[in-house]
């Protein structure tokens, strides 16, 4: 990792400035940290949360309506012929 602080020193043994060197090693990273880390994470369980929510809130809606073989006789007890 190239990063660092880095001086040149004479043959004197005098120091010159220092410059710090920040240096990407590829050109797609990108540096994540605690806090971005953390908020996805609780945007993820939030979307989850308010998805399940959502599917819950539609599914239960349809507790109302007769499925479609409720209410008819069932076929055994029906007499064909004679």
């Amino acid at each position: 990792d190239p990063r660092g602080i880095y001086s040149c020193k004479t043959e004197s043994g005098k120091e010159g400035p220092r410059l710090q060197v920040h240096y990407r090693m590829c050109q797609n990273c990108i540096e994540v940290d605690a806090p971005t880390i953390s908020g996805i994470v609780v945007a993820d369980v939030v979307a989850t949360i308010f998805l399940a929510v959502a599917v819950y809130c539609i599914t239960g809606q349809d507790k109302g309506r007769m499925s479609r073989g409720e209410g008819r006789a069932p076929l055994a007890a029906h007499r064909w012929g004679r």
